[in-house]
């Protein structure tokens, strides 16, 4: 019943990545049909943290994490917890991971991340222009607190790194601080503040609204979890219990479950895993920051969005079957305590979990491969809502046959021989 009529472009995962890519495909002229197991921005999307990253040109790991590891592991409710059950399966991961660490890759990375980072704000703004929605960003800029005498060096330490890289960052002193978000504790020190940086107001509403417009624009969604698939001459067979659909190309744009799908086409198995985020949205707090504002010490943020104020920002390894740790959800709150002048209230407050795909450099996959027929945009860790609008000008490019030498750093086959 579902059977689809031959389609330029089947896009598999109806995510922020898949939506934004979706809709720039369908203004190219091309026939989309957007598929999806849920409705669009039900997954990772619709519960991320709401803040445009630019400033973050590092990979989620470096060589300093080794001596805190163990420490880190050590307790459940802290920033990263390893699920031990999941150990053997990660492993793999974890080894590339910290092969990635080594000077030449790690540079690599930040050279990959940094060029993304670059040009997100712009193509945010101009994709939201474009569908008359701008407003559901905020281009305020964001803070980085911090709190202990000892952190002062830390943070002397990351804004020379991040000037290294050209990231546009401002040293805010205590003053600075409260005069500009009134409602912080008196007890901060100083933060660092990203003026190219800015949050969304509530990022399931921009997939919606980026939704309605690729749909104008002629594309057709079908809910169905598509489980495999073939290539054959003509171009790709998608296999779904709502029946099969047949594409000339295919983008697989599914977060964190495109290894499955892309070793089915391709023949090539990714290291993708999960990082599974928390959230915990405080409907009762509306006016407590002006912008984003992230904690040194306490690893979370906090971003301000028209429902209320959401925090987030732990890292849980534990694969995408094991039941969700909802006490790392509320751990947020009690993390905030002491960073306001009064506490935030949890009165209506609802935990939730997600799943960020991440790639052991810290880098997407952005790439063409199989004489074209299978396009591929996955894999972009904490940064996937920031990189979303300029993967899909990328994508739109790939699809034309061009961006070639460019896309070097994203190619599929820098996993090994494709």
């Amino acid at each position: 019943m579902h059977e689809t009529a031959e389609t330029d472009i089947a896009v598999v995962g109806a995510g922020i990545v898949g939506v934004a890519c979706a809709l720039q495909l369908a203004r190219q002229g091309r026939r989309v049909t957007l598929l999806d197991r849920q409705a669009p921005g039900h997954g990772a999307s619709f519960g991320n943290a709401g803040h445009l990253a630019t400033e973050q040109v590092f990979p989620i790991a470096d060589l300093s994490i080794l001596k805190r590891l163990p420490r880190m592991l050590l307790d459940p409710m802290g920033p990263l917890r390893l699920d031990w059950k999941y150990l053997p399966k990660a492993m793999p991961w974890f080894t590339r991971l910290l092969l990635n660490l080594r000077p030449a890759p790690f540079q690599r990375s930040v050279a990959g991340i940094r060029r993304l980072n670059e040009a997100s704000l712009g193509a945010w703004q101009q994709l939201l222009g474009s569908i008359g929605r701008s407003e559901l960003f905020h281009a305020a800029g964001s803070l980085l607190v911090f709190e202990r005498p000892e952190s002062r060096q830390a943070l002397a330490a990351l804004q020379a790194r991040l000037q290294q890289q050209a990231v546009p960052v401002d040293y805010w002193s205590a003053h600075a601080v409260r005069a500009a978000a009134p409602q912080l504790s008196e007890s901060l020190l100083g933060g660092l503040f990203f003026p190219r940086t800015g949050h969304f107001i509530d990022p399931y509403r921009v997939v919606c609204a980026l939704f309605e417009a690729a749909k104008a624009s002629g594309v057709r969604f079908v809910q169905a979890q598509v489980e495999g698939g073939h290539l054959h001459s003509g171009g790709v067979s998608l296999a779904s219990a709502q029946g099969t659909f047949n594409a000339r190309q295919v983008l697989l744009s599914c977060g964190a479950h495109s290894a499955r799908l892309t070793a089915a086409l391709t023949g090539k198995r990714v290291p993708l895993d999960t990082e599974r985020g928390y959230h915990l949205m405080l409907p009762g707090e509306h006016q407590r920051l002006p912008f984003a504002v992230t904690s040194l010490e306490r690893k979370f943020i906090m971003t301000p969005m028209a429902e209320g104020l959401r925090l987030a920002g732990t890292v849980e390894f534990a694969g995408l079957e094991a039941p969700p740790s909802m006490q790392r959800a509320w751990q947020l709150h009690r993390l905030s305590k002491g960073l306001f002048q009064q506490e935030l209230s949890v009165e209506g407050a609802t935990p939730w979990l997600g799943f960020r795909p991440s790639l052991p450099d810290s880098l997407p996959v952005i790439d063409r491969v199989c004489d074209g027929r299978v396009l591929l945009a996955f894999g972009h860790q904490h940064l996937g809502l920031t990189q979303a609008a300029v993967t899909a000008q990328w994508v739109g490019r790939l699809a034309e046959r061009a961006g070639g030498a460019e896309l070097a750093a994203y190619r599929l086959g820098r996993f090994g021989r494709f």
